[in-house]
């Protein structure tokens, strides 16, 4: 009597939390990059746990950050392109990141055989591809103090499905000046304006309360200051009566 073998789904979860052929855990510390602008892309990274940041440097030296990364993100995507060329950007460990490195050709052959998998990994770049763009209408078209508010949101991940954080990882003012493209002073007087109005808490680690999201679903944000200054209206001016017509009776007896 023949045996039927049993196949075993494969699970991307599992694979994803677990090292084999072809993929290793690997631990950065905060400040410590996964990859850097112009290496060789030759794996992809799974962060399984921590905090990390894409940037960008421009040939003058400018640095931009692109986009936060967070538990459940790929990074290094570039590597299963046509061909493996080098790395567009830099990833670096805001927090202690645990990271699972999957190397290049381990990558695209999960990819090709189990559709699971595939199906997992477009969907997130379909929602890394959305958030890109929202990234890019929030950097036109808001104004900085809104572009903070949404970077705080995102950081404590009210935009996921569940509880949020409310504690964000930590941060520097640098840092989040970078991302909303301005500078640390203005990012210092959003903070503290924030502070006031009970949108956050900080002492050390920033606390993000719901009550922020007003300032970025619905702009509710009060003006800058807490009473308008009283304006004096001009005095009014007298109107000048028009000169009389002279009497045309009076000229002719004239």
């Amino acid at each position: 009597m023949a045996t039927l073998k049993k196949t075993i789904a494969f699970d991307p979860s599992a694979f994803l939390a677990s090292t084999g052929i072809g993929r290793r855990v690997v631990h950065v510390r905060a400040k410590d990059t996964l990859f850097t602008q112009g290496s060789k892309a030759d794996c992809v990274f799974y962060l399984q746990a921590g905090r990390a940041k894409l940037t960008v440097v421009s040939k003058k030296g400018k640095e931009a950050t692109i986009t936060l990364l967070r538990v459940g993100d790929f990074v290094g995507e570039e590597a299963i392109s046509g061909t493996a060329g080098l790395r567009l950007a830099t990833a670096t460990a805001i927090t202690n990141c645990v990271a699972l490195k999957i190397d290049r050709e381990e990558m695209i052959r999960v990819l090709h055989e189990e559709h699971s998998f595939s199906g997992l990994f477009l969907s997130f770049l379909l929602a890394r591809s959305m958030r890109t763009q929202a990234d890019l209408v929030d950097q036109l078209f808001n104004s900085s103090e809104r572009r903070l508010a949404r970077i705080l949101l995102l950081m404590a991940e009210f935009d996921k499905a569940g509880e949020p954080q409310m504690l964000i990882p930590p941060i520097t003012q640098e840092t989040l000046a970078e991302m909303i493209g301005t500078t640390r002073s203005r990012v210092s007087f959003f903070m503290n304006r924030f502070r006031k109005l009970g949108f956050i808490d900080y002492n050390g680690r920033i606390r993000v309360h719901k009550s922020l999201l007003n300032v970025v679903l619905h702009d509710r944000l009060p003006p800058a200051n807490a009473t308008q200054p009283t304006t004096v209206s001009a005095p009014e001016k007298k109107k000048r009566k028009a000169p009389k017509k002279p009497n045309r009776e009076a000229l002719a007896a004239d």
